[in-house]
């Protein structure tokens, strides 16, 4: 545990992406293979389950700890995570403890099986095992405990460090470590070294990503040296037919090919060594269902008939970056959309669409076409340029989005919580409502948007004016209105108000404004 410790603080520590690389592949080189594998499933969300409830690690907490249930509370709620609170309280003094004989998957082999032993048991083996750890491990320990363990470190940032670690593409990695694997069941040398020939034929190539458009669109100059296609609201993915196979990726570099099996029939209507960057679309009556539609379908590891008839997807193609073999992501964007053009006629088949190219004369006549982004159930323009290479990230110049503004509406501060992290001492979390008649009904939470300097005057408004307490929760005055903007609302059974929206998020403290003037 102590090497892995050390590595989590090598991690947590820094910001630069070559320090962390860095201390990722140090760790590769050294850990067991058995640690090298919980490592990797712990970055990639493959936790052990959660043995006991956190009300029971909080009495045991407070027990181990010597103060009383109310006081550890307390603390839980100033520091604003309970593993801290815990390590904090609970950690060992001893300098020749435990951690330095038993690794990390000693600690993850002894969290499973305590989901067979009695809570007395449980009780036992947990204390024991705080007093022995030092506040590091500790710490990690208590994350892995409540299945609750993040590492701030991207499924790509893990493979650049396996990369570098064992000499291995980037890509062949990523490959590898999707799916379904057990990290009980699975080594090292299984997982990631042993290389198969598929694993090269399944390699995507990096997306090219757009910038956003802030000021007016005529700064690009000429509008006939620009291709202009809708935003679609979907997923974004690359599709590869390589060797009668065919392999879906997404942006988030995440294999999702049996996810969407209505996509399958690619493999034999595109051209072998074919690949296809677009995007994974919930579609229906020739038009696309909002994303909440295809939020159904996300994260399904089966995918029933009914399902299948209720969100059926799509793939909406704009770009190709292989052909016949062949890399051709450096023709020009008219060249690469004449072969799109050209395939998506051969094949013929309802799950693949090409996405439309919007007509224009100017740059104002495109600015009032943006308005009718909504009825085609889009978030608006990407604008290429006819000339451009496809290349590799975020790049200015030849590639920009232009989005509708989002949805505003009014509402009222009513609860408010403490943020995480270094606001875990402030009310940063808010939830508000809108009016029913003389009632404020629940109808969003947000945590963004807001200066610093602002928050800290809401943290100074909520504790003077709490009406009550729910544990971190407090319920306000309803006094301060904020603009809330959101891209997009849909009907919610799970919400009071019956509605529930899309990335929420603060616009602006609206100061001007009284409680009895925000929406209904």
């Amino acid at each position: 545990m102590k090497r892995f410790a050390e590595m989590f603080e090598q991690v947590d520590g820094s910001t630069k992406t070559t320090v962390k690389v860095n201390a990722l592949a140090e760790y590769f080189k050294e850990a067991t293979d058995e640690d090298k594998v919980w490592a990797i499933a712990i970055m990639s969300h493959r936790r052990p389950k959660r043995p006991m409830t956190t009300t029971v690690l909080r009495e045991w907490a407070s027990e181990s700890s010597g103060i009383p249930l109310w006081l550890f509370e307390e603390s839980y709620h100033i520091a604003g995570d309970l593993a801290e609170t815990i390590a904090l309280l609970c950690h060992g003094t001893s300098k020749a403890n435990s951690q330095e004989v038993h690794s990390l998957s000693d600690y993850i082999h002894k969290i499973i099986r305590m989901k067979g032993l009695t809570e007395s048991e449980q009780k036992a083996m947990v204390q024991e095992i705080w007093k022995s750890l030092d506040l590091t491990s500790c710490f990690l320990f208590n994350k892995l405990l409540t299945g609750n363990i993040r590492m701030g470190v991207s499924r790509k940032l893990m493979t650049r460090a396996l990369s570098k670690a064992t000499q291995i593409e980037e890509n062949i990695i990523a490959h590898k470590i999707m799916g379904d694997w057990d990290p009980q069941k699975i080594s090292f040398q299984e997982l990631i070294l042993d290389i198969k020939p598929e694993n090269i034929s399944s390699r995507p190539y990096p997306f090219y990503l757009a910038y956003s458009i802030k000021d007016n669109a005529e700064e690009l100059g000429d509008p006939d040296h620009w291709q202009v296609e809708w935003k679609w609201d979907g997923i974004r993915g690359q599709v590869i037919a390589r060797k009668n196979h065919l392999y879906i990726w997404t942006r988030g570099e995440e294999l999702v090919t049996d996810r969407y099996p209505e996509l399958e029939v690619l493999k034999d209507k595109l051209p072998q060594g074919t690949v296809l960057d677009g995007e994974i679309l919930a579609f229906k009556d020739g038009l696309p269902l909002d994303f909440k539609a295809l939020q159904k379908r996300l994260g399904r590891k089966t995918t029933s008939k009914k399902i299948l008839e209720e969100v059926p997807v799509v793939f909406m193609a704009y770009d190709i970056l292989e052909y016949e073999g062949e890399d051709i992501r450096q023709l020009s964007m008219s060249e690469r959309r004449r072969i799109l053009e050209d395939i998506y006629a051969k094949a013929e088949i309802s799950s693949l669409l090409l996405s439309p190219i919007v007509e224009f004369r100017s740059w104002e006549e495109l600015e009032a076409l943006l308005s009718s982004s909504r009825e085609k159930r889009c978030e608006g323009f990407m604008l290429k340029r006819k000339d451009s290479a496809y290349e590799v990230g975020r790049k200015k110049g030849a590639w920009w989005k232009w989005k509708i503004d989002p949805f505003t509406i009014d509402a009222v501060l009513t609860f408010a919580m403490r943020g995480h992290g270094r606001r875990s001492n402030l009310y940063t979390d808010y939830t508000f409502g809108l009016w029913k008649g003389d009632e404020l009904v629940t109808f969003a939470k947000a945590y963004s948007g807001l200066t610093d300097k602002q928050f800290a005057q809401i943290d100074q408004f909520v504790r003077k004016n709490s009406i009550q307490r729910f544990g971190p929760v407090r319920q306000v005055e309803p006094k301060l209105v904020f603009e809330i903007a959101f891209e997009g609302i849909a009907r919610s059974t799970r919400h009071k108000s019956g509605v529930a929206v899309r990335f929420p998020r603060m616009l602006r403290w609206r100061e001007d404004k009284k409680a009895e003037e925000a929406n209904t």
